[in-house]
Order: structure tokens, then sequence, then C-alpha cells
């Protein structure tokens, strides 16, 4: 799915497009991706996003509800790689990421709020095919997630066929 802008796009969808606050960072090597929505719902808790990014992932993105929090990281290089392995086009994480020196160099899109070294501690939670909310937005399970430079947009499944 590939794309112009997201300016452009909130042009054309101003109606029904749904923009999150300006609030995430770019860490992975790839600034500009788009796909379609998983979407998983985890607080301080990564084992669920591990288990997603180790599927087959063409044509996805990650959204990842992690509460706002920077006590612990969603992923770091070995998730990340994985992800890149499985062919993901990107992730979305309201939440922090470590490893950043070795995510800005793989081919993948990586927007997080912050980065930190702590990592989570694995318990198994989390709840995946939701819809969510985060950053001023919700977005469901095939939502179309668009990213780049000017920010993250998100278009209800379906939006490009109209």
């Amino acid at each position: 799915m590939t794309f112009d802008s997201t300016c452009d796009l909130y042009d054309r969808f101003e109606a029904t497009a749904r923009v999150a606050d300006p609030v995430f960072r770019d860490f992975g090597a790839r600034t500009k991706f788009s796909g379609s929505a998983v979407t998983v719902k985890c607080f301080e808790d990564n084992s669920k996003v591990k288990e997603l990014l180790a599927t087959p992932g063409a044509g996805k993105v990650l959204v990842v509800d992690a509460g706002g929090s920077l006590r612990g990281s969603m992923i770091g290089d070995m998730i990340a790689k994985s992800a890149v392995d499985n062919g993901w086009e990107g992730v979305v994480i309201h939440g922090a990421v470590r490893d950043s020196a070795v995510l800005a160099t793989l081919d993948l899109g990586i927007k997080a709020l912050a980065a930190t070294p702590r990592k989570t501690v694995r318990r198994g939670e989390g709840q995946t095919g939701l819809p969510i909310t985060l950053a001023g937005i919700r977005v469901a399970p095939g939502d179309l997630v668009f990213a780049d430079a000017d920010g993250v947009l998100v278009l209800d499944a379906g939006a490009l066929d109209a």
C-alpha cells in the first residue's frame, strides 16, 4: 500500500481521517510505512508483541497500546529483527523501545514515545485483535495505518476502495 504523504491523505480524507497526537518519534530505518492494523493492548508486558512480530507480517503494521508507559520497552533489537525477518511494515507503540542505535539500522518502521534501557517482565499478559485507543485516536484491527515524518494517520478498512 503506497502513499505520497500523510498530509495528502489527510487532504483527501479530511472528514474521516484519524490523526494521532504528535507524540511519536521515529526509531527504525524506515520512516515512511503503511499497512493493515494488527492491534495489541498490553501494559508493561511485551509478551504479545513478541508473539505477534514472530508471525508473517507482510502488509501489516502492529499498533501497540502500552498505556503510554515509559517504564519498560515493548521492543528491542531482537524482537525488531524478528519483525524484519517476518516482513512486517512497521510498529506504532504508545510506549517505549530499547536498543535504539540498533533499531535505527533495521528496515522497519518504528514509531514510539521514547527509548529506555529497561526491558519489560514477560507474564504472558495482553489482549490482541480488539479496537484500541492511543494518542487520541481509535484503531481497530484491519484499519489502514499510514506513518511518515508528519505523523500517524488511520483510515477505516476499505477507505481507499471508495
